[in-house]
């Protein structure tokens, strides 16, 4: 399990975490299960969310895996009731699903800097831009729906949403991407906003470069040498260094508790080394 960085007692609230058969939102449930909460581990990848939950259980903590598909209401709904059945209502939120898409994704950085059969923005895929918005916002917003109204019963629970430090500034090639995790950062500012007088609480992790199985081919050689793009993401990166997926674990478990952060709504907190801050020069 991991190494916690806070000692915070979750023991009885129920914590639902979409996307949790990814790397981020994997370690996310382990920590709020060592921390003594009742996960729900959700993931359109059904053995992952199975697998974590097995580990997990193996730990002598609890969390059950479900296989979800963030953008089925309907599915979400049904989820949702069997998440009633084991485990009890939802008392925290973390909206992790989302990711982006090559067809939305351009090959050359800047237009003039295009070659003979270059995806270009121009070439962009309409279906893939839509794909990657709906699994971005409404993989955000259909979750919160389904299982918000727990809290909003009780006048008490957290929502955690995963936006991203491109949100602040747009990275090169990822467009649509970034403009989706843009829409989140509002989004979650309208979250907060809209449920201030039901006892909900709002924020938004905003995490820096990590490195994954999905993008680890974009950020090194097949000999372990960081790629050009790679070189430029630590030389803009004051730290000098990707972020590890366990050092979002303290914010995470400092804003979705009641105590610690019960003033605390509205906010998208970057945990980036510092990425966001620099301006490059």
């Amino acid at each position: 399990m991991a190494n916690l960085p806070l000692n915070i007692d979750y023991t009885g609230k129920v914590v639902v975490i979409t996307g949790a058969g990814g790397l981020i939102c994997g370690a996310m449930a382990k920590a709020f299960a060592e921390c003594g909460a009742k996960v729900a581990a959700l993931d359109l990848n059904e053995e992952a969310v199975k697998k974590l939950a097995d580990e997990i259980k193996a730990e002598g903590f609890i969390c059950e895996g479900y296989k979800a598909n963030v953008l089925e209401p309907e599915a979400l709904n049904a989820v949702h009731e069997q998440v009633l059945r084991d485990l009890g209502p939802c008392d925290i939120l973390i909206n992790g699903a989302g990711g982006n898409n090559p067809r939305a994704t351009t090959e050359n950085e800047f237009h003039h800097e295009a070659w003979e059969g270059c995806k270009t923005f121009f070439d962009l895929d309409p279906n893939g831009i839509d794909f990657l918005f709906k699994l971005n916002f409404q993989g955000t917003l259909l979750p919160t729906q389904a299982f918000a109204a727990d809290m909003v019963e009780r006048k008490s629970g957290c929502i955690l949403n995963i936006s991203s430090m491109n949100a602040y500034t747009p990275l090169t090639k990822i467009p649509a991407y970034s403009a989706a995790k843009a829409a989140i950062s509002n989004f979650t500012q309208w979250l907060a906003t809209h449920f201030a007088g039901t006892g909900i609480r709002c924020n938004a992790l905003a995490p820096g470069f990590l490195v994954s199985a999905q993008n680890k081919q974009l950020l090194f050689k097949e000999d372990g040498t960081p790629t050009a793009r790679s070189e430029k993401i630590l030389r803009n990166t004051p730290m000098n260094r990707f972020v590890d997926a366990d050092e979002l674990l303290g914010a995470t478990l400092f804003l979705c508790d009641e105590k610690a952060a019960s003033a605390i709504t509205g906010v998208i907190l970057p945990i980036d080394a510092g990425f966001s801050a620099y301006s490059g020069v």
